[in-house]
């Protein structure tokens, strides 16, 4: 169904969206109850019925997407020529409702290296409703019979396993994406840390390491061009700084808890500002 290919495309690009479904019909109308829509701030996806009815329901769907609403709403359509219209008359007779569902924009997180700490990670974050990227160059990583203690995500988990270059990974991120760097290797942290400075559509970039590392990285990042500015968006260390233990899972959960954090800020709607007094 086209409808259903338009959410699962907004969710993994991180696009809001409406879900629009004729919820009851009365008389004649042009679609049957249960007929869907989905509606983006610059498409429409399947339809529910043309003319006025569908042309309402668009148009009330991108006022609740531009206000970022989060709770659904239900209107009402009289599709008779005596009713009042806004963009052209209908006159099949009927009356419509139609139920205007607010679809999300998930959370996205890429953890680039499946090792220990990776995988243990990955088990805490796939049990929340995020887009779950896993990245590594090492294919025994990302086996399925590994893989298995994620068969029951409520994350949607896309697995990439890139022997080359997994830093071209970074580029096909969706917009507002969280990156956490965590391989077996400082030469491939080191290019995805480079790669992910040049992304500016990223939300934040963690890495994972010791002082001692980052100050080389800090050093290399610095000589092959990047911007001091640039640098200071990498978070390392990263985690919640009071939970001590370096065991993967105390790691992990360090890690889970501060990127929960980060989720529960993308939420908070922007403070109101203020008019200058004359």
């Amino acid at each position: 169904m086209e409808w259903v290919k338009a959410v699962q495309q907004l969710r993994a690009g991180r696009r809001a969206g409406v879900l629009v479904t004729v919820l009851s019909v009365r008389g004649h109308a042009p679609r049957e109850a249960g007929a869907k829509m989905v509606v983006a701030a610059d498409n429409v996806w399947s339809t529910v019925g043309g003319g006025n009815l569908e042309a309402l329901a668009i148009e009330r769907s991108r006022a609740m997407i531009a206000a970022e609403a989060v709770e659904p709403e239900v209107i009402e359509v009289a599709l008779s020529d005596k009713a009042p219209y806004q963009h052209g008359v209908q006159c099949c007779g009927g009356e419509v409702k139609l139920l205007l569902e607010p679809l999300p924009v998930v959370p996205s997180v890429a953890i680039f290296g499946i090792g220990h700490v990776g995988l243990e990670l990955a088990r805490i974050l796939a049990r929340h409703d995020i887009e779950l990227h896993l990245v590594d160059s090492r294919p025994d990583q990302l086996v399925s019979e590994r893989l298995a203690v994620l068969d029951d995500s409520v994350a949607n988990v896309h697995v990439h396993n890139v022997p080359v270059l997994p830093e071209l990974v970074v580029g096909e991120l969706p917009p507002g994406s969280h990156v956490l760097i965590m391989t077996h290797d400082h030469a491939e942290d080191a290019a995805l840390c480079d790669a992910a400075i040049r992304n500016d559509q990223l939300a934040t970039i963690g890495l994972i390491g010791s002082s001692a590392k980052w100050t080389r990285f800090r050093r290399k990042l610095g000589e092959d061009g990047n911007s001091a500015a640039a640098i200071d968006r990498i978070i390392t260390p990263i985690g919640l700084p009071d939970l001590p233990g370096k065991e993967p899972a105390v790691i992990a959960v360090s890690v889970a808890a501060w990127l929960l954090e980060q989720f529960i800020a993308e939420r908070r709607p922007a403070p109101a500002k203020r008019e200058a007094k004359a």
